[in-house]
């Protein structure tokens, strides 16, 4: 099927064209044309599967179809309430994408900043405004923001708001808004507190749902390292500096430890930095910037910017520690493989304090990762190095 096939307008179909796009995901096929028909949706999807388009374009044309007088203050019309600045950002880009010959305006309001230049942009209104729980509801009390005009209201990750603990936040923005309303939930999983969420917000919902969670890593190409906790930066550096590896977000467990191998990254002569909840907005928009325009060859994550990070091409994903939580590695490595592209993750595992976490790895996606050889193994024997391509990795089995 082809986005001229889901009765789209014409300005949205020109700028899908700009930019390169002529056959919708399966989760814009299923969810464009339930939208336009005014229905809500309940969405099983992670990021990565094109769940943004999923609901911007429909959102466009339908207040596009409605579209006031461009002349003075305008009403919000549509909401998209989302759980980090980082994802609201990448909305906002991807509405001037498909907006930009609907004449239809957005905004995007987060924290972390000063609200003062978000206070100047919302003076004259807006139809649709992307934003985080907390700022909104900042600006909505200090009375910047008014929603009694909404006509549309999308909640996207959901469990990702729970996980962070932004559900209360969620449940006041809620209850400003009107009653008559169209709603989109999108949700990666569904945990008993998001589906009593949705049972209370969703007015006979269609529930639209791919890729599951167990089942997006199929495309992905996996593999491990088994690797002692002070050995994992001189093999980090050694594929990074060997290997065919353009460019690749590196997942740590901690915040310390994402500024320490930055830091060490750097010293060895690779471009990177690091990504988490202590640095400033700014700094982490300008390390996300510089990565996604090849500046920097790595960027190094904490589990919260997991699913926040949306890079085109992305080729490959390497866990410097395993996580904790099995759904996170699904989430983390879900950076790359997206739209049909090929993608490769590595994980690095430390035998004797992280096989737990690898079998419930395992055990989650259904499959056991392949083992793949490298040049520092504990009994100080070199072995052939695996190329990054998948015919190069020389698999072994582990019990």
């Amino acid at each position: 099927m082809l986005f001229e096939q889901l009765g789209l307008i014409e300005p949205i179909l020109k700028a899908l064209k700009k930019e390169g796009y002529t056959t919708p995901t399966p989760i814009q096929e299923q969810s464009i044309p339930v939208v336009l028909k005014g229905k809500d949706i309940l969405g099983l999807a992670q990021t990565g599967t094109g769940k943004t388009a999923a609901f911007a374009i429909p959102m466009l044309q339908l207040l596009h179809q409605e579209l006031r007088n461009s002349k003075g203050y305008k009403h919000t019309r549509g909401l998209i309430l989302t759980p980090t600045r980082e994802l609201a950002i990448q909305i906002s880009e991807s509405f001037e994408a498909y907006g930009r010959y609907t004449g239809i305006t957005h905004e995007v309001i987060y924290g972390g900043v000063s609200q003062h230049t978000q206070t100047l942009a919302l003076r004259n209104g807006t139809d649709i405004l992307i934003a985080t729980p907390g700022r909104l509801l900042d600006l909505m009390n200090q009375g910047y923001v008014h929603l009694d005009h909404l006509q549309m209201f999308v909640l996207d990750e959901a469990d990702r708001m729970l996980d962070m603990g932004f559900i209360h936040d969620v449940k006041r923005v809620i209850r400003e808004l009107p009653k008559q309303k169209q709603t989109l939930l999108f949700s990666a999983t569904m945990p008993p507190a998001i589906a009593e969420l949705a049972g209370s917000l969703l007015q006979q919902p269609v529930r639209v749902e791919v890729t599951p969670v167990s089942s997006t890593v199929e495309k992905i190409d996996q593999y491990v390292y088994f690797i002692e906790k002070n050995q994992k930066l001189t093999l980090l550096v050694h594929l990074l500096t060997e290997k065919n590896i353009k460019r690749t977000l590196v997942f740590t467990r901690t915040k310390h430890g994402a500024d320490r191998i930055a830091k060490d990254l750097k010293k060895a002569g690779i471009g990177a930095d690091a990504i988490h909840g202590n640095k400033s907005q700014s700094a982490r928009q300008n390390a996300l910037t510089n990565f996604k325009r090849g500046k920097l060859k790595v960027l190094v994550a904490t589990d919260i910017a997991a699913r926040g990070i949306d890079v085109d091409a992305l080729e490959h994903v390497i866990n410097f520690d395993l996580p904790d939580v099995p759904e996170t590695y699904v989430h983390r490595i879900g950076r790359t493989g997206r739209a049909g592209a090929d993608g490769s993750a590595f994980s690095f595992c430390d035998g004797r304090e992280e096989m737990s976490n690898l079998r419930g790895i395992n055990k989650l996606i259904g499959l056991k990762i392949p083992a793949v050889e490298h040049p520092f193994e504990s009994k100080g024997k070199e072995v052939a190095t695996p190329n990054t391509s998948t015919s190069g990795f020389k698999r072994r089995a582990r019990a």
